[in-house]
């Protein structure tokens, strides 16, 4: 049976949401507030993270990925699966990496992931910072996509593709079994309405929203001018504080090591939530990043401070050619601590899926292709609450 499908948000879930159900022949209408997507989707790194997520949400991860290549290829999306370099510039960094590694030898996850000693490394990637350096923990299953150009090439075409709808400067004011209406007063009607409003907990179903075990995070980004030459940066970088913010780093015991050391030795970084990473996109910009600031130390005044504590940091392990910044900015996003994506229904007819939090460009796809599984009588649902 062919539905018409209201989707309610612009961004990637919302994108992802409108893709798996006009893969299906359902007739789609995206509505988003904006005219151009600008939220959380095109502020971030522009990584499909799948080594970052646990083991419970690794098949979602996987067939986010498999997604991934699939719309860049058919959409001329750009995307480099240029894989991922975990680095290790203390001990106990290096005895994290390599528990990890022992843990995953043996399965099919394992296979794609392989330690670098320090010469190695360092002679296939001339961006890491020797001083220090013990070895890298190098996955190939990472991707990197352009956030903001890939965020917005999808719905064009989706709309040239499949004859999606696309009602964007519409935002939605109310949203009953089956019906929306747009805050100019228009109504709409759906067999199927999905929302994806991001950090946005607030117009929609407030009630609902307010009983999920949801926390709003605020990050700071930065990201440099073109490097010159074509230099390149050669794999997604993360350091070793990243091994303390994802939780499928979580099964190493000796992590407990690494998360002692950075509380006694840096508290500031754990007072901000900063862990660093490295990302370069199609134009040559190096994006670099993060913070973690959670609902009530939210505001709207960025923090050079934090800034400057993410470059301190980088500059420890990375060497780029040209550390000028092209721009800067901040994000928020929705995520439940410890927790995996949401699917629920406020009413009939009528879903919201949230949730992922920083993991929005990893797991979109994934989240959106599982439900429509579901609803399609073939497979779990994403989770019900």
């Amino acid at each position: 049976m062919v539905e018409r499908v209201g989707i309610v948000g612009g961004g990637i879930m919302g994108l992802a949401q409108a893709w798996s159900a006009a893969e299906r022949g359902h007739q789609v209408t995206i509505f988003e507030r904006t005219r151009v997507a600008s939220g959380a989707s095109i502020r971030n790194f522009g990584m499909v993270w799948p080594i970052g997520q646990p083991e419970a949400l690794r098949d979602m991860t996987l067939l986010s990925r498999e997604r991934w290549l699939q719309v860049a290829a058919e959409a001329g999306i750009w995307a480099n699966p240029y894989g991922s370099l975990h680095l290790a510039h203390h001990a106990d960094e290096q005895a994290v990496l390599q528990e990890y590694l022992d843990l995953q030898a043996g399965s099919a996850w394992g296979t794609h992931l392989q330690w670098l000693d320090r010469e190695t490394a360092l002679a296939r990637y001339g961006v890491i910072n020797p001083e220090g350096f013990r070895g890298a923990l190098y996955s190939d299953m990472e991707i990197c996509v352009n956030p903001t150009s890939a965020t917005r090439r999808l719905p064009i075409w989706l709309q040239e593709r499949y004859d999606v709808e696309l009602k964007f400067g519409q935002t939605i004011s109310e949203v009953g079994s089956g019906w929306l209406k747009t805050a100019q007063g228009e109504k709409h009607d759906f067999e199927r309405i999905i929302i994806c409003s991001g950090h946005d907990r607030e117009t929609l179903f407030p009630g609902l929203y307010a009983q999920l075990p949801l926390r709003a995070c605020k990050l700071q980004m930065l990201r440099t001018y073109p490097q010159a030459a074509g230099w390149q940066l050669g794999a997604h970088i993360a350091s070793g504080l990243t091994l303390r913010h994802y939780s499928s780093f979580r099964v190493c015991s000796s992590l407990t090591d690494v998360i002692e050391r950075i509380a006694a030795e840096s508290p500031e970084l754990d007072e901000f939530g900063i862990h660093v990473m490295a990302s370069q996109d199609d134009l040559g910009r190096v994006v670099l990043g993060d913070s973690h600031e959670y609902e009530e130390r939210i505001e709207p005044f960025d923090s050079q401070r934090i800034n400057e504590l993410i470059l301190r940091e980088l500059q420890k392990i990375i060497c780029l050619p040209d550390w000028r910044m092209e721009s800067q900015w901040h994000g928020i996003y929705t995520k439940v601590p410890d927790g995996g994506p949401i699917v629920c229904s406020p009413e009939s007819r009528v879903y919201i899926a949230t949730g992922v939090g920083g993991a929005g460009m990893t797991l979109a796809f994934g989240v959106a292709e599982t439900q429509w599984r579901h609803w399609s009588g073939d497979g779990p649902a994403v989770s019900q609450r």
